[in-house]
């Protein structure tokens, strides 16, 4: 019998969140194949979501709620999760209710047919438009950086075999990205159509501010591809103004009167140009440099308050 592993972040879902594990314990109860675990990862939510969760330990022997000193973010909070998981097969899902557990035989399915991850593919997304946006962006920048191939869907609802996620928790530097970790994992992946809800309560946790952060952990921290842009266009913009030059001078000796003054404005703007590639290159490589600064001094991914409930109560950094 092939135990299964739910792995949640939380983040203002005190609401929300016994609503997602009701619907975890009946929808195993129709899986006879199957034993689980559920671990409840608290990425310091400043709402009551941790008092929920030792609540929700108290009652079931085999929930592990951890608590993170401060947010680290929802990519975090999952390779947290997946430090203290046991089972066979791990399946992340979100805490607000909008992906189904009740579906997740789907993805299991895709697993017992061979697949290393099976991702949930959703047909229409009840998200906001500013989060549909954050998403499409995403999917835009992973296959072009990652390589992620075309036509597979990602998402926060997948499953994935044990060995994936043992090779994922090898990475331990900080900014993890799970998506970049699974797709220099495996090519094994599959999707499956899963229908996607309402939110049940409150609102979506994810800030510009982090969809940012979440966009340069993925420019940045499995892919130099940026880095070749950035010289491919300043390349361009060298023989862009060699010839500009040339352009200039053959304008200025057998096009235009010797005694007429070349434009200011067309010098301004070139410029301007030049001066803004020039930062943004700078500001890209340093991107690069911090994050190797942070690595370098041993940035811990997480830091864990405190365990309850199935896990080993304790502390500690990663």
């Amino acid at each position: 019998m092939q135990m299964i592993s739910f792995v949640i972040p939380c983040y203002r879902s005190s609401q929300t969140l016994p609503g997602v594990i009701q619907e975890i314990k009946d929808t195993m109860k129709t899986l006879k194949n199957y034993e689980y675990e559920i671990v409840l990862v608290n990425d310091s939510s400043p709402d009551d979501t941790f008092c929920v969760i030792t609540g929700l330990c108290r009652e079931n022997d085999n929930i592990t709620g951890i608590n993170l000193a401060r947010n680290f973010g929802q990519h975090a909070a999952l390779m947290a999760g997946f430090h203290y998981v046991k089972g066979d097969v791990v399946v992340c899902l979100d805490d607000d209710g909008q992906t189904p557990a009740c579906e997740v035989g789907r993805l299991l399915a895709g697993i017992e047919e061979g697949a290393d991850v099976v991702y949930a593919k959703y047909n229409h997304k009840h998200h906001s438009g500013f989060r549909n946006f954050g998403s499409h962006v995403n999917e835009v920048m992973t296959r072009i950086m990652l390589g992620k191939p075309k036509d597979l869907y990602v998402s926060s609802y997948f499953a994935a075999k044990r060995f994936v996620v043992d090779e994922m928790i090898r990475y331990e530097y900080a900014y993890p990205y799970v998506i970049g970790l699974v797709l220099r994992t495996t090519k094994n992946i599959v999707n499956v159509e899963i229908d996607h809800r309402d939110r049940q309560a409150g609102e979506s946790g994810y800030t510009l501010k982090k969809l940012l952060g979440l966009w340069f952990n993925g420019f940045t921290a499995f892919s130099v591809k940026p880095l070749r842009v950035a010289t491919v266009t300043g390349t361009i913009c060298a023989l862009c103004g060699f010839a500009y030059g040339i352009y200039t001078i053959i304008k200025k000796i057998f096009i235009q009167p010797p005694d007429l003054v070349i434009g200011f404005s067309a010098l301004m703007s070139v410029i301007v140009f030049m001066g803004g590639m020039l930062m943004l290159m700078l500001g890209l490589v340093g991107e690069y440099m911090g994050r190797m600064y942070v690595s370098m001094n041993n940035s811990p991914q997480y830091v864990i308050r405190e365990i309850v409930g199935n896990g080993k109560e304790e502390t500690k950094e990663k």
